[in-house]
């Protein structure tokens, strides 16, 4: 795919180092968590305070775990992935949809029809974030939020030039650009976990 950026990025922002198929890098089921379990206690924390007891979820860039917390009911997760095996293996999911977003930004979903979005440590994988992060505020219903969380981990090789030559004090505004030029309000920002004795967490939350 090219790699141009919109006007607010500069060119070349979103080409990878690798850039073969992703559907193929993404094919072997990782049946693993990429944080550690404190940086996950304090995002399932946070998922307590901002998601809506029984709304309906959309987790993209899911897998295996989405690090909902475990007494709180949900009306329905939706889950979206590269990989059906792990998204199978997601006990919280209702129904999933497999799709590459550096190819086709888009959801199969209706308009204003979920309560609130996750993306969990992937947001350093898209190469059309705000064609996407558009269209998730096309489906959430009016003052939904979405909940873009990160740690300093990733896959090198397929997360997007900018974001891996940027300072790790930076990628929060980054991902707040990506949310403003995609028509959200609202945008704030969380230091979940500092790193000192965890993986350092942020959150990123926009409202529709």
């Amino acid at each position: 795919m090219s790699d141009a950026a919109p006007p607010q990025f500069p060119p070349g922002a979103f080409a990878k180092a690798d850039e073969g198929d992703d559907a193929a890098f993404y094919g072997i089921a990782r049946l693993v968590t990429h944080i550690d379990d404190a940086a996950i206690a304090t995002l399932t924390a946070f998922y307590r305070e901002v998601l809506p007891e029984g709304g309906v979820l959309l987790d993209l860039m899911s897998s295996w775990v989405s690090h909902l917390p475990a007494d709180v009911a949900y009306a329905e997760v939706i889950g979206h992935g590269m990989n059906a095996e792990e998204l199978a293996a997601n006990p919280r999911l209702g129904r999933w949809f497999a799709r590459d977003f550096n190819q086709d930004p888009t959801l199969p979903l209706d308009d204003a029809s979920v309560d609130a979005a996750m993306i969990c440590v992937s947001i350093q994988y898209l190469q059309r974030p705000v064609e996407l992060l558009a269209d998730v505020r096309r489906v959430l219903k009016p003052g939904g939020p979405i909940v873009i969380s990160f740690s300093n981990r990733c896959f090198p090789t397929k997360a997007v030039a900018i974001w891996t030559a940027i300072r790790d004090m930076d990628k929060p505004k980054l991902v707040g650009s990506y949310l403003q030029a995609a028509g959200f309000g609202d945008v704030q920002t969380y230091r979940l976990a500092e790193g000192w004795r965890s993986d350092p967490m942020t959150a990123v939350v926009g409202r529709a």
